[in-house]
């Protein structure tokens, strides 16, 4: 049976405005996708990374009157973003903006809106147009969604300054390419891919998984048979997302 289309309101979104002349070579030098790739009926979703090749910011990208909107987690983590980026700028031709508490939609069931969601097809859209054609459902039905399907949101799921694109699966939902040329970060990023050194991983969980009523608080370790084989991320009803011991996840996930 096909399901009514729905949007929700997505919490805590802010924009970032990049204009100027050199605003797609100043950003393909820094993120982890190809600017290349985006067109105007798409967005593009990427990471700008610390020097050490971890997770410092997640992002999508589209165009708009000849300027780049950066739609990304609001509030503190909006402002840290934009003097990130203020602080590579140099003498580029370029001019950063931000606005705090963005309105923006995820919707289901229906193209009619926005740009499609580049990191899974049961993503749905992003919109910062409030459809006035189907009903609204509840922020929890889109944070179900994408724990059930193991992505990401920002911050909730990966440590700034720590966590790798390796084991977040970032290069699975679209987030990095491996042809373009250098970047903040590609070293390590590259390494972890091609040799397959990541040993943990993010993975949808319940707490039946670890034998437990109820999940620990996000951040917290995870233990199982007195060891600790991982650590609490995001969560909603019965479904987590948590960074875990592959040699773990192998034999009970």
């Amino acid at each position: 049976m096909t399901q009514q289309p729905f949007f929700t309101t997505l919490k805590g979104r802010g924009t970032l405005k990049i204009s100027g002349i050199e605003r797609k070579d100043f950003l393909q030098a820094l993120i982890t996708n190809n600017i290349e790739k985006l067109t105007p009926e798409t967005c593009l979703y990427s990471c700008l990374l610390s020097p050490q090749g971890k997770f410092m910011f997640d992002f999508f990208i589209h165009e708009q009157d000849e300027a780049l909107i950066m739609d990304c987690e609001g509030g503190s983590r909006l402002k840290d973003l934009a003097q990130m980026l203020n602080m590579y700028k140099l003498r580029r031709d370029v001019n950063i903006t931000i606005d705090d508490n963005t309105e923006l939609y995820a919707i289901f069931g229906t193209d009619k809106y926005g740009y499609k969601d580049p990191r899974h097809p049961d993503m749905g859209h992003r919109s910062f147009e409030k459809p006035k054609d189907i009903i609204e459902g509840n922020w929890q039905d889109w944070d179900l969604t994408r724990i059930s399907l193991t992505v990401p949101d920002g911050s909730r799921d990966m440590e700034p300054k720590k966590s790798t694109m390796d084991e977040a699966r970032l290069d699975q939902l679209n987030a990095v390419s491996y042809e373009k040329g250098c970047y903040i970060g590609q070293e390590l990023t590259a390494r972890m891919h091609y040799r397959g050194l990541g040993k943990k991983h993010l993975y949808t969980v319940t707490p039946a998984t670890f034998g437990m009523k109820t999940f620990p608080k996000a951040g917290d370790a995870i233990e199982f048979e007195n060891k600790n084989i991982g650590e609490m991320r995001s969560s909603c009803n019965e479904v987590g997302i948590a960074l875990i011991k592959d040699s773990f996840a192998e034999k009970v996930l």
